[in-house]
């Protein structure tokens, strides 16, 4: 699973400006009012697991602790480094899934024990007040590794995982499933781009229609993401290997489209 946030456009109305907002602009605001959303898709076929939606000021952190009670027993959850905190890793650990999040570098982080496979136990705290005192510490594993002779690549990568047995799962192997989060961004562009259509602002002209939308939207994305996982099962293929956006026009090329209905001689407006 991986964690992350996006936004998107709605209808410029009264209502909708009033309820969600807009960002700003180099000249006054944006042309539409737009809403904010974090969402947690499956890696290997980005059906939408969870997903909530707010106004766009609302912060990302505060929408990430609406989706990931929707975490499990077994999953494997990834995040960027601007997820990390200690009550939102806290909430997420408690669901029993493994997390493996990303973190910026200048964070602070005392190593503790140093392990063979280059990784290291520390700790995190709510606050520096329960740092100083060493109160209230969540257990972490802290590994950091590098990329070497890829262009473009940042010096220096921090993650820390919620599995602290090295026998478990090695460093080499949590760095290198780190970057299925990258999954995501796909799912996020399946959902804004290929489903919706990206020059498509929603028509919802109301907040009540607006969550109706967007809670409509995922559920579309998630049949079309079922048809084909059962087609991959079919044909013992994996997930990645098919076309979304080929998936979308399979799908509307079977729909059953309605022409208008025009109106009888007795209901037509004078």
């Amino acid at each position: 699973m991986s964690l992350d946030g996006s936004t998107l456009d709605v209808a410029d109305t009264v209502e909708d400006d009033t309820a969600f907002g807009r960002p700003g602009a180099s000249l006054d605001s944006s042309a539409f009012p737009k809403i904010r959303f974090v969402a947690l898709p499956e890696n290997g076929t980005h059906v939408l697991w969870a997903a909530h939606m707010d106004k766009y000021a609302t912060d990302e952190l505060t929408l990430a602790g609406k989706v990931t009670p929707s975490l499990g027993q077994g999953m494997l959850c990834l995040a960027d480094r601007f997820f990390p905190s200690y009550k939102l890793r806290s909430m997420a650990a408690k669901t029993g899934s493994v997390l493996l999040w990303r973190m910026r570098r200048n964070a602070r982080l005392d190593g503790e024990k140093r392990l063979p496979d280059g990784s290291s136990l520390s700790r995190i705290y709510a606050s520096t007040s329960d740092r100083r005192n060493r109160r209230n510490g969540i257990v972490v594993r802290v590994i950091d590794y590098c990329l070497k002779d890829v262009e473009g690549s940042e010096p220096l990568y921090r993650l820390l995982a919620t599995v602290l047995d090295r026998e478990q799962a090695a460093a080499k192997e949590l760095a290198a499933l780190s970057h299925g989060r990258w999954e995501i961004e796909t799912a996020l562009d399946e959902l804004k781009t290929h489903l919706r259509g990206a020059p498509i602002v929603w028509r919802s002209k109301t907040p009540d229609l607006v969550q109706q939308e967007f809670s409509g939207l995922p559920m579309a994305h998630f049949a079309i993401r079922g048809l084909m996982h059962q087609a991959d099962l079919k044909a013992d293929e994996d997930p990645d290997q098919l076309s979304f956006l080929h998936s979308v026009r399979v799908v509307q090329r079977y729909m059953v489209r309605y022409g208008a209905i025009p109106h009888s001689a007795e209901e037509k407006p004078a």
